[in-house]
């Protein structure tokens, strides 16, 4: 066997091991809306107490991801990933085991700190240098696709856990699910090494300025902004909504299910998108679309029917944000530095989600509905659309160095 056929073996256990990550790391966290109604009733508690500990969950996952991009560009990704699944489990324990609204909601740092470190835009950076550049978006798309596979599986799964043995026992499962994570790593380890190995902390913090004097970097931290918004409102809220207006539970979490499902189709046309077409051209074309599905939706008669369509249509548009604007930041910032800055554009997108988890708790206990949020996500999209036009898609200073230092 040649050396060029090992390596792409080692590549392809690679990437098949990080898909694995992505789907054990993302399912069952972004699923977790399911267990709002029955705790919130069972325990007597507000539906502002598990949407608090949810936003600080997201914004921790935010304030995570930079920190984790940077240590993986300079060390490696496989530590921090195994980091991030042992204290994400320790969260979910948590979670499970101290019945405390106080310990309720600060078990959202544990938890956003754990998944920010073993999430799957982690491993999808790092999936994509490993890669050249003619199979990156596909590479990035298959990795969000994962993680919309276990979304997909997650939620009937939590379903099914929290009727045959209630909350407490079902979050200890998910929590276990997380050390699956472990063994994948040494797949991962042997293909991802550093790329800013011999960079000081004066080199990142350049890289970080060079890239926010730049417009198109600042339009993506905001674009991305509304796309944690839109994501953790209606992955938080959506089932307690649908059973708030008289239907059956299972509906909401099948809901979330085909969001996950048609998610996997959309991440791979977007991956297939990014390759043929103006990346920002697509994104603007995404946020338009999640506005008026999500004005549709509003305005149509509840029923199955029409959550169905809707949770089908949002799963096109889901997670197809993340393989373009990724895939952007790559263009335009170069892959020195790329999970640091992808890091930081998806703090941006889980600061947006902090809003969209807390404020629909907020407003519901406020108001007794969701309709403000609904209308405010309309909005955002619509300016989402608008952000992305002037993007320039050219490489960066960044990334012109970096061509410069290989040529």
């Amino acid at each position: 066997m040649t050396e060029s056929t090992q390596a792409a073996d080692k590549t392809t256990a690679a990437v098949i091991a990080g898909c694995c990550v992505a789907f054990v790391g993302f399912g069952f966290s972004a699923t977790f809306g399911v267990f709002l109604r029955p705790m919130s009733e069972a325990l007597g508690w507000s539906r502002e107490v598990f949407s608090l500990s949810m936003a600080i969950q997201a914004l921790c996952w935010g304030l995570t991801q930079p920190v984790a991009g940077m240590v993986a560009d300079r060390y490696g990704t496989a530590r921090v990933l195994a980091f991030g699944a042992v204290v994400a489990a320790l969260g979910f324990y948590m979670r499970g085991g101290l019945v405390d609204p106080a310990v309720f909601v600060a078990s959202g740092v544990i938890v956003g700190i754990g998944t920010g470190a073993c999430s799957f835009p982690v491993v999808i950076v790092a999936l994509g240098k490993v890669v050249s550049a003619q199979k990156r978006s596909f590479v990035l798309g298959l990795g969000t696709a994962s993680a919309s596979t276990g979304m997909f599986v997650a939620a009937p799964l939590s379903l099914w856990l929290l009727g045959r043995y209630g909350w407490q026992t079902s979050i200890f499962v998910i929590a276990t699910s997380f050390l699956l994570i472990l063994p994948l790593l040494m797949f991962i380890a042997r293909v991802s090494k550093p790329t800013a190995a011999g960079a000081s902390s004066g080199g990142f913090a350049y890289a970080v300025r060079t890239a926010f004097s730049e417009n198109s970097y600042v339009l993506l931290f905001c674009g991305f902004f509304v796309c944690g918004f839109h994501v953790s409102f209606i992955q938080t809220h959506l089932p307690a909504y649908i059973a708030d207006r008289g239907l059956a539970p299972s509906i909401g979490a099948l809901s979330l299910a085909l969001i996950g499902m048609f998610n996997i189709a959309g991440s791979f046309l977007s991956g297939w998108f990014g390759r043929r077409y103006s990346k920002k051209g697509v994104l603007s074309g995404i946020y338009l679309a999640r506005a008026l599905v999500i004005l549709a939706f509003v305005l149509m008669p509840l029923s199955a029917m029409s959550v169905y369509v809707f949770s089908a249509a949002m799963g096109l548009l889901w997670l197809s944000t993340v393989p373009l604007t990724t895939g952007l930041v790559a263009q335009t910032q170069g892959l020195r530095f790329l999970s640091t800055l992808a890091g930081i554009i998806f703090f941006g997108h889980q600061t947006g989600a902090f809003l969209g988890a807390w404020l629909g708790g907020r407003i519901y206990d406020s108001t007794g509905d969701y309709t403000m949020m609904w209308w405010t996500a309309i909005a955002l999209g619509l300016m989402a659309c608008l952000l992305h036009i002037p993007i320039k898609e050219g490489a960066g200073k960044l990334a012109r160095a970096e061509q410069e230092n290989a040529a």
